[in-house]
């Protein structure tokens, strides 16, 4: 087979400038600077592609497996990017549908089958996640989800730590239209333009979010419209179904963002020549003649054509090839097919880090100059950032000479520089997104939500990212985010500066959690959080930041504290009150006026929610045969049910009374200094209810 030199093809590519210039390319020299071997590799890996998505849906038919999401009519734009980066250096946070370039990234077949059966050997998530839920860490593919968008605040985080190592690394992004309705694309490209990160976000535009047009997803009717805002961002719009034109734009994008120039956008315009997944009817909301249009733009019948204009192939030659494609994914099946799923004991493993603990607690009582909390958890973040260089911490207002509303991180840039100690757009979702993409590559990051009031615009990124990195990918990859936030009331805060959130995140596997009551736990807790190899949701008492009675002698800078140990702050007899945060002192001063009555209270400070130190709970409960469990949070949903609830379970015949819980009203908290106190637990309510259980 030969290809002759004097065959020419033209495409057009549309691309502006951030200045807004327009020009129409030729891609004769991008044809010609692939080998014949070259192209016949990626006609291979196209037909490879297709014939597996046709293949997993044979399968499914056969009910091998349950779910099916396919990528034909997207290959040729995706393998034209994967050969404009380079493999093993380069980065990707692919989506579903980009089975075509995660084959041309580092992905095999047998990769791809064993994800869809859910094999033990699948590098993807070894059986945990649904199929084309991509990740291979040699790869450098980065574990995908299901959620749409988030992985764009990854991608940039991933990037944003190249730029801060001096490494010429580009990071892929991808999605489909429908997705740059969510926020988190927005904010990817605000941070990205901004810092002028080294960014490729591909829009692989097929027209359709599932059933939903573009025409209701933007106010544009264009992605490439839609972005043209932003500084040091360079568009380009391209014939996604054309590989050459595809390859000349993405090349174009990664050589810019190689030499620092910048992130791009390419909106790849693509067909979706299968349903938007096996449990979709397109034909429900697409026309035949629309579907058949579609068709008529097969990215592999245009490449086909070209490779036969050039010589390269001919009608016969593809046909054998792929019926060679096909009969190799036969056999693999079968391979596959044979090889064992993983065992059911292994469910519940790699929610946390299995590596050795090897951190050396302090056994002794802390001796130094007294501290309020708020001094302690500063000097624990710089003494951790002067023992890990990998350390970041950032946040808004976190940079001096602010260093944070409360003044946890001031001094910080000053002793460290910009580079380590740096203020993050107001987007809590920025932060936990780009926290995570540099925690994938191996930095520390130590992030910042100025009020746990405000975190929930970082739910998605929380719950369904960094919680889950390390047990979706079956240990593959991991994100050990420390997310430092302020919570609590008591401060006359109202509604939206007085929120207790322990409840509900305790309720999301995957999260540590600690909620210190004094300046030395607080100190001991964050330096071992800064060291865990696990994501960590470290709470902060804003009201207990300047507290007399939360200072302590500090630790010096080798005090740690271990997570699920708790502390028994007060000895009794007669009663156990279990609680933690601003609520610990208030239990003391409560039992030490009980004491004037002759009942004897024992006060347990949980200090970490996940995990908690049960056995610490049983031991008292056995000795004193009742228990109050006092929490700020909210009574309905409250962590104290799930403490109330053990002990019932596993210390039922120790009890003499029921176990008893006080927390706040199923209310919001109001501003008002006469009905703040309704809500919020006190001093007198805690007397109140501890009293009549020592009646009981």
């Amino acid at each position: 087979m030969s290809r002759t030199s004097e065959q020419t093809h033209t495409t057009e590519l549309k691309k502006n400038d951030m200045q807004g210039r327009s020009t129409v390319r030729k891609t004769d020299a991008i044809i010609k600077s692939f080998s014949e071997q070259d192209l016949l590799d990626i006609y291979r890996t196209m037909l490879m592609a297709r014939k597996l998505d046709e293949k997993m849906l044979i399968m499914l038919k056969q009910g091998k497996s349950f779910f099916h999401i396919a990528g034909a009519g997207h290959e040729a734009a995706q393998i034209a990017v994967a050969r404009s980066m380079i493999k093993e250096k380069d980065w990707a946070y692919p989506y579903y549908r980009d089975l075509a370039f995660v084959l041309s990234f580092g992905e095999t077949p047998h990769d791809i089958v064993s994800c869809f059966l859910a094999r033990e050997c699948d590098p993807n998530s070894g059986g945990r996640q649904m199929p084309a839920h991509y990740g291979k860490t040699e790869a450098r593919i980065v574990s995908q989800s299901s959620p749409t968008g988030t992985q764009y605040l990854q991608a940039v985080g991933t990037a944003l730590g190249a730029v801060k190592e001096g490494l010429d690394e580009v990071v892929y992004v991808s999605s489909g239209e429908g997705t740059t309705s969510q926020g988190d694309f927005h904010e990817a490209l605000n941070w990205a333009s901004r810092e002028k990160l080294p960014v490729i976000f591909c829009v692989e535009d097929n027209k359709y979010a599932i059933s939903v047009p573009v025409s209701q997803q933007m106010a544009h009717g264009s992605v490439y419209d839609m972005v043209g805002g932003y500084r040091n961002l360079a568009r380009f719009k391209v014939d996604g179904t054309d590989f050459f034109a595809s390859y000349e734009a993405f090349s174009e994008a990664v050589e810019r963002a190689r030499n620092g120039e910048g992130p791009s956008v390419v909106v790849a315009d693509v067909v979706r020549l299968f349903p938007h997944s096996s449990s979709d009817d397109q034909r429900k909301y697409r026309s035949e003649g629309e579907l058949e249009q579609d068709r008529l733009r097969d990215p592999i019948a245009r490449f086909e054509q070209s490779l036969i204009s050039f010589g390269t192939l001919n009608e016969t030659s593809a046909r054998e090839m792929q019926a060679a494609v096909k009969q190799e994914i036969d056999r693999l099946t079968g391979e596959v097919e044979n090889l064992p799923m993983a065992e059911a004991s292994t469910a519940l493993r790699f929610l946390f880090s299995e590596e050795p603990d090897s951190n050396e607690y302090e056994a002794t009582e802390p001796n130094g100059e007294n501290v309020v909390l708020v001094d302690a958890i500063n000097h624990a973040l710089k003494e951790e950032m002067e023992r890990n260089p990998r350390m970041l911490i950032f946040g808004e207002d976190v940079e001096d000479p602010k260093g944070g509303v409360f003044t946890a991180t001031k001094g910080i840039t000053t002793m460290f520089g910009r580079d380590r100690c740096f203020n993050s757009p107001l987007a809590e979702s920025s932060i936990v997104g780009t926290a995570i993409g540099l925690s994938i590559r191996g930095f520390k990051p130590v992030v910042e939500i100025q009020f746990g009031d405000y975190i929930w615009t970082a739910m998605m990124q929380v719950r369904n990212e960094l919680a889950t990195m390390r047990y979706r990918s079956n240990n593959a990859w991991s994100a050990p985010v420390v997310l430092r936030v302020p919570v609590g009331g008591y401060i006359h805060g109202a509604l939206y500066h007085s929120q207790s959130i322990d409840g509900i995140f305790a309720h999301i596997p995957g999260l540590k959690i600690a909620y210190p009551s004094n300046a030395a736990d607080a100190k001991g807790l964050l330096k071992t959080a800064c060291r865990l190899d696990d994501p960590v949701l470290f709470l902060e008492h804003k009201g207990l930041y300047r507290q007399g009675y939360a200072s302590s002698p500090e630790p010096d800078r080798d005090y740690l504290l271990p997570f699920g140990k708790a502390k028994t702050v007060r000895s009794g007899s007669d009663l156990t009150i279990v609680t933690w945060g601003a609520l610990v002192q208030k239990s003391l001063e409560a039992a030490r006026l009980l004491a004037k009555e002759n009942i004897s209270v024992e006060v347990v400070d949980l200090r970490t929610l996940i995990p908690w130190d049960v056995e610490t709970i049983l031991e008292s409960v056995r000795k004193t045969g009742k228990v109050l469990v006092v929490h700020e949070d909210t009574i309905t949903g409250g962590f104290g049910a799930e403490i109330a609830s053990r002990i019932v379970s596993d210390a039922f015949e120790f009890l003499d009374a029921p176990v008893q819980r006080l927390g706040a009203k199923d209310c919001h908290v109001p501003y008002s200094w006469v009905l703040e106190p309704e809500v919020l637990p006190q001093d007198r309510d805690i007397i109140a209810t501890a009293r009549r259980l020592a009646d009981y």
